[in-house]
Parts: C-alpha cells; sequence; structure tokens
C-alpha cells in the first residue's frame, strides 16, 4: 500500500501558472505574446514532455472592477523534473524573450495538480 500510494504521489502533474500582473503602467503586447513567445515556449518545452498550454486574458472582476491580472497561463508537465529539465535547459531564453511584449515580470507558481 505505501508503495502504491508513493507511485500516485508521483504521478501527480506539474502545472505552472504564470500571472501577468494589470495596472495603470502596464503593457502587454498579445499579438507577439500569442504570435512569437507561446510558440517558442511549446517548441523549446515540448520535447521535456509538455503537454498542455491554457491561456486566460483577464476581463473583469466578480465585483466589475478591472482584472488583477493582464493573462494567466498554465503549462503542464508530467513531472517536476521535466519541467526543471525544461527549465534548464531553456529558461534564460524565454525569461529573456519578456521584455518583447511585456513591460511586468510575472508571478510564476508551481503547482501539483490533485
Amino acid at each position: 500500500m505505501v508503495i502504491l500510494t508513493a507511485i500516485r504521489y508521483h504521478a501527480r502533474m506539474i502545472v505552472v501558472t504564470v500571472l501577468y500582473p494589470k495596472n495603470e503602467q502596464s503593457r502587454f503586447d498579445f499579438d507577439y505574446y500569442l504570435e512569437k513567445h507561446v510558440p517558442m515556449v511549446k517548441a523549446r518545452c515540448e520535447d521535456f514532455g509538455l503537454k498542455e498550454v491554457r491561456l486566460m486574458r483577464g476581463s473583469a472582476m466578480v465585483d466589475g472592477a478591472p482584472p488583477q491580472f493582464e493573462l494567466i497561463g498554465e503549462l503542464v508537465f508530467p513531472s517536476l523534473k521535466n519541467l526543471q529539465d525544461a527549465l534548464g535547459r531553456h529558461g534564460a531564453e524565454i525569461m529573456a524573450d519578456i521584455p518583447n511584449y511585456s513591460n511586468v515580470q510575472p508571478m510564476i507558481q508551481i503547482s501539483e495538480a490533485i
């Protein structure tokens, strides 16, 4: 039973959530992001197990206020090791591209799907 629990634990997908804060001074070029950055990330990370990319553009808060985030992206990897390998190889290149479409640094969180 302990072995089965350990296998389940290690088999959980890893979700990288990338949140781009929105404020009066923030800039975000959706055309560049969708046409250049996202395809580059996919091309660099697919060999490391990238399973899925989900993108959500902020519309509004529930109370009607402007969204707190311009964009929220989720990248799904089969394991933390896959993610670490992808970032080890291409992380610097991916992060260096951010100024081409935004003037804010994203908040990045690694989560385990449950």
